[in-house]
């Protein structure tokens, strides 16, 4: 989705903030002020439904004061520590599946400004066998998820669906056949520089076949799902500046809207 919520979100923030502050600093007085000088005048004896009149608030200050403390925490929580996000395609099977509601640690990689995505204080950089979130390179209205294989300066190549990294190949063991009888997958484990995690080959499909070198600032990403994924095999490297945070839990699954949802798989993601 080309939604924008993040941008919607501060603009709410920002509109419910000016809203609560034009009431308390110049409504709020105002009205104390129309209600003294009633009390004054009426030496005191002021009947309720002129004090209901004289303090009444307008709905607009009303729902402001009501919502901007819950945006600007939300705000808060979503841009600088965990944002979910829902899990739309099969590219990172059989890790993450279609469906699942993912946590999104915000901080791990340094603390960004929301929208404009600037890094104001450094944390940790990514790792290899990182589950990472990021803005598509080619069209940062989108967000993506794979995993990182290229550190900067490394040379990747990909060869006989086997992943070299500085020529080293990264350790392969098959697990299962799928189905059994008549395999159209293979089921693996990967050793990625000690990260180990589960990924699917096609049977049927050649695999592509290409050497890279990833530049200073930027990562090379791949789906687990190996023969079903647009990454940085196809598109090139994702930019530092693009990333979003390090993926680090499932909490749901969702699969439709017409379905129930699970909270049977809750796990860390490997």
């Amino acid at each position: 989705m080309n939604f924008d919520f993040a941008l919607v979100l501060v603009v709410a923030t920002l509109l419910t903030a000016i809203g609560w502050m034009f009431d308390r600093f110049w409504l709020a007085p105002a009205r104390q002020e129309r209600i003294r000088a009633a009390g004054t005048r009426l030496a005191g004896k002021v009947p309720e439904e002129t004090l209901v009149r004289l303090s009444h608030v307008p709905g607009w200050v009303d729902l402001s004061r009501s919502l901007f403390p819950v945006l600007l925490l939300v705000l808060v929580l979503r841009s600088f520590l965990v944002e979910p996000f829902q899990i739309p395609s099969g590219s990172m099977l059989p890790t993450l599946q279609v469906g699942d509601f993912i946590l999104v640690n915000k901080y791990h990689y340094g603390l960004r400004l929301p929208v404009l995505n600037t890094k104001i204080v450094d944390v940790n950089d990514p790792k290899a066998g990182d589950v990472v979130v990021f803005k598509y390179p080619r069209d940062p209205s989108v967000n993506y998820i794979k995993r990182v294989v290229g550190l900067p300066g490394d040379r990747i190549r990909y060869q006989n669906k086997t992943l070299f990294v500085n020529g080293k190949p990264q350790p392969q063991q098959l697990l299962a056949q799928l189905p059994p009888l008549n395999p159209q997958q293979l089921l693996l484990v990967e050793n990625l520089d000690g990260v180990q995690h589960r990924v699917y080959h096609d049977v049927a499909s050649p695999g592509l076949v290409g050497e890279w070198v990833v530049p200073e600032g930027k990562y090379f990403v791949m789906g687990d799902n190996r023969d079903n994924s647009n990454d940085s095999r196809y598109w090139g490297f994702v930019p530092d500046e693009l990333l979003v945070g390090k993926a680090f839990a499932v909490w749901m699954h969702w699969e439709t809207f017409f379905s129930l949802p699970s909270f049977g798989d809750v796990r860390l993601i490997d």
